[in-house]
């Protein structure tokens, strides 16, 4: 299957969509997931056209990572949440809804199941908001 252009973080990339962004560097974004599973959900997106891991330059999947350690750091104090999950999905079958390659930062509390994968726009002004809160930890800190 040939990557799709078309695709919302494609397009988030090129501008023509607007997003709640928290963090960019010359290879990556990390914005904050419209849907979202918890409070603070996070999405690591490559400034590549890769659909997934098989076709992701390692050079690229280490910078992901590394930003998701970042804002997974910052998730952890401006959420305060007990856990935070990392996922990533390759193919329709494993459950990737987006064909192009993103690192899922998911903040978790205790007591609270996630809310389901791709289902319920969360309110825009509380996703501005926690969007904020992140971008000033994000800012604060010094990458490791």
């Amino acid at each position: 299957m040939a990557y799709d252009s078309s695709n919302i973080f494609a397009k988030i990339l090129r501008g023509e969509i607007p997003a709640h962004m928290v963090y960019e560097d010359h290879s990556t974004i990390a914005i904050l997931d419209v849907m979202p599973q918890a409070d603070g959900h996070a999405l690591i997106i490559p400034k590549a056209a890769a659909e997934n891991l098989f076709d992701l330059d390692p050079t690229l999947a280490a910078a992901v990572m590394t930003v998701g350690q970042r804002v997974a750091l910052a998730a952890r104090q401006v959420f305060r949440p007990e856990g935070i999950t990392l996922m990533q999905f390759n193919g329709a079958e494993a459950g990737q809804t987006v064909f192009h390659f993103h690192l899922h930062v998911i903040p978790r509390y205790a007591g609270q199941a996630l809310r389901s994968h791709g289902r319920g726009f969360a309110d825009p002004a509380v996703l501005a908001e926690q969007a904020e809160r992140l971008r000033v930890e994000l800012q604060r800190e010094q990458p490791r």
